[in-house]
């Protein structure tokens, strides 16, 4: 994915929700080069959104992190033969246990104490 495609989905979706939720928010995502971009640092002015500054190196303590790993393990354990494949595995990820998804949470301070612990170095999480 490059920043005008980025900027295409955050468009589509991003927008949408904003107006649906009505509500004040700063957005979050991390320092991957489509987030940095000159174009998408301009798209947020542009749309006046507000983006939280994340240090560069930082750890990720967002748990979907955890469930992108879940995702990518299960779907290189079905060896997919073709793009159809790929995408079948990969929408059945819509079918993940909320308990999952439940101890990812649950188990938030305690990775962000670790993080604390560790003056921001790696992690056993």
């Amino acid at each position: 994915m490059n920043s005008s495609k980025y900027q295409a989905i955050l468009a589509q979706n991003l927008q949408s929700s904003i107006r649906k939720l009505k509500m004040k928010f700063t957005f979050q995502h991390d320092n991957d080069p489509k987030h940095t971009s000159k174009s998408t640092k301009a798209w947020f002015l542009q749309k006046k959104i507000k983006v939280l500054e994340w240090p560069s190196q930082s750890p990720d303590l967002n748990p979907i992190q955890h469930l992108w790993g879940d995702l990518k393990r299960a779907v290189h354990k079905r060896c997919p033969r073709n793009l159809t494949d790929l995408e079948r595995f990969c929408k059945e990820w819509a079918n993940i246990d909320t308990s999952r998804c439940a101890m990812l949470i649950v188990s938030y301070p305690k990775r962000l104490s670790a993080v604390i612990k560790s003056k921001g170095a790696s992690t056993k999480y």
